[in-house]
């Protein structure tokens, strides 16, 4: 049939940016868990846990057997979908009570993050001494939201399992993730909110993957008090100031949207849907870790958006490609 046909000559040539789709729909997931929708909460999930299998499978194909390929695509930012992926879908596996998946799917990530992230900084040095002037596209932030995953599924697991180490660690790469956040900002070209084909919201889904994992750390020292008052105090602050940030960036980014519409499907739109996703679910839990009980109105309305969001894509991605008119991306 020519349309499973072109589906499949897709697939051939598929980016890394596919990964997108799966940290999407785990992180609304996790969303729906936090809005008291479980049913729909082990849909996403299982969703999610299919499409990760899949391509975690292509992803060692690649790897064994087309090593090039392999190498040009994990260099790029887009390869760290893999990291963040693989974390937000064992953040979910922990929430449903599977800590041993969890576990696995941490050392996964624990695994990739460092080879990905060395690939990716070479990258975006050759790219910053080859093409002096040439700012970069939004998922650069990637670099943010692969180690923000990692600090989220490592304090999500030090209070489901009562250990403080993996708190302490999630607590470096939260700092961390901050910093990269910074450099990748300064990289940023800001045209790209008016010009960009979607990942340009990764700019704002960092910060919001940032104020998550914040969350979680506050959550993990309620359950085990793991630090004094003074750095409770800091670690609170700085969450709330990146929900504010993060939907600074949402209004700006929806403005940019509405002011110049870019309705053409692109591979990258999943890259809108979990920013808009990542928003929701971080406004949620903080109004419960910080005991902030108006932000959780909100984050349950901005869920549904992403909800809508991710049934436009999803409908979008199937038209596109039973059409065979998927657009996609290389390595930029």
């Amino acid at each position: 049939m020519p349309g499973s046909s072109s589906l499949r000559a897709w697939w051939a040539r598929r980016p890394p940016a596919a990964g997108a789709a799966v940290l999407a729909t785990g992180i609304l997931s996790i969303g729906l868990r936090l809005a008291g929708h479980e049913v729909l909460f082990k849909v996403m999930l299982a969703l999610a846990g299919a499409a990760w299998v899949v391509l975690a499978s292509d992803f060692v194909v690649r790897l064994l057997w087309q090593r090039e390929r392999w190498r040009t695509e994990a260099s790029t930012p887009d390869g760290l979908t893999a990291v963040a992926a693989t974390t937000v879908l064992g953040t979910g596996l922990s929430v449903l009570g599977r800590q041993n998946c969890a576990w696995a799917l941490l050392a996964l990530s624990a695994v990739l993050w460092p080879v990905l992230m060395t690939d990716v900084v070479r990258h975006v040095t050759r790219h910053v001494m080859s093409h002096r002037g040439r700012r970069m596209h939004g998922d650069v932030f990637l670099c943010c939201v692969a180690t923000q995953g990692l600090a989220v599924l490592g304090a999500t697991l030090a209070k489901a399992e009562a250990l403080s180490w993996p708190a302490h660690t999630a607590l470096v790469l939260f700092w961390l993730g901050l910093l990269l956040y910074a450099v990748m900002l300064a990289l940023f070209d800001w045209r790209q909110v008016t010009e960009g084909a979607g990942d340009q919201w990764v700019a704002g889904g960092a910060l919001a993957a940032s104020a998550l994992a914040g969350a979680r750390l506050i959550d993990a020292d309620h359950a085990l008090y793991l630090w004094n008052a003074d750095d409770r105090g800091v670690l609170r602050g700085v969450t709330i100031a990146l929900v504010v940030l993060a939907l600074g960036w949402y209004a700006v980014l929806l403005a940019a949207e509405v002011l110049r519409p870019r309705p053409r499907y692109d591979l990258r739109r999943w890259a809108t849907v979990f920013p808009l996703g990542m928003t929701a679910v971080a406004m949620m839990s903080v109004a419960s870790a910080v005991d902030v009980p108006g932000l959780k109105g909100p984050g349950e309305v901005l869920l549904w958006v992403a909800v809508a969001a991710w049934l436009a894509v999803t409908a979008a991605a199937l038209i596109a490609g039973f059409g065979g008119s998927v657009r996609s991306t290389g390595p930029r």
